[in-house]
């Protein structure tokens, strides 16, 4: 696997520096790693896209801390566009990764994100409360995501990021059924109380529960 990189990725993986410093310009990294302008210029856009890389006027190229999502956006949104059910058969994996590392996660949440939590809650019921109401979907993707915030595995949380993304690309942000959305708030306001109580059992008994309500949403097409 790692002898199929390209040169500019084991370069950027192996100097450390070129977080803080950046990388040299092209013609001399070109030259230091026996490549070619042009192929570097297209090695450096795989790394851009990636998200591995941020490239910016005046300040230059600069190796960004790893992180898993931009890959699953490019290769998931790709996925989905060739076949919205693919979305289906992702959103099986999420539920199924934030089944596996739910108590890992929510015992290492601080007072404070257990705060926003039932902020987030709220917020999202004065959403529905509202006349007319409104759809609480960032409060959704955000309850989750704090969820696992302090979840130490980048591939674990990438696949959780990036399944949002791909929510809305599907438009499911958009569903305004509202008794479905009732129902999904309820489970959330149950879930973070029993996590504040420190019942994580209860509160993971709750999360799976809460995964079958996904039969009640509209079949993809």
């Amino acid at each position: 696997m790692i002898e199929t990189l390209s040169e500019f990725l084991k370069y950027l993986a192996a100097h450390e520096e070129a977080e803080r410093e950046g990388i040299p310009a092209l013609d001399k990294l070109s030259a230091e790693l026996g490549i070619n302008r042009a192929a570097l210029r297209e090695q450096l856009a795989v790394a851009r896209a990636l998200g591995l890389v941020a490239v910016k006027p005046r300040i230059g190229t600069r190796r960004l801390p790893y992180t898993f999502t931009p890959a699953l956006q490019q290769s998931l949104g790709y996925a989905i566009l060739r076949d919205k059910k693919n979305f289906e058969q992702y959103s099986d994996l999420r539920t199924h990764v934030e089944s596996a590392y739910f108590h890992q996660a929510v015992q290492a949440l601080t007072t404070e994100d257990i705060d926003e939590l039932e902020k987030l809650v709220w917020v999202a019921w004065e959403k529905l409360r509202s006349d007319p109401p409104k759809i609480p979907h960032q409060e959704h993707r955000d309850l989750h995501l704090v969820m696992y915030k302090r979840l130490e595995n980048v591939f674990a949380v990438g696949i959780l990021e990036a399944y949002w993304d791909a929510y809305e690309s599907v438009e499911l942000n958009v569903f305004t059924d509202y008794t479905y959305l009732t129902k999904v708030w309820q489970y959330h306001s149950d879930i973070v109380q029993a996590i504040k109580r420190g019942d994580f059992d209860e509160a993971h008994k709750l999360l799976l529960d809460h995964t079958k309500l996904i039969a009640a949403r509209p079949v993809l097409k």
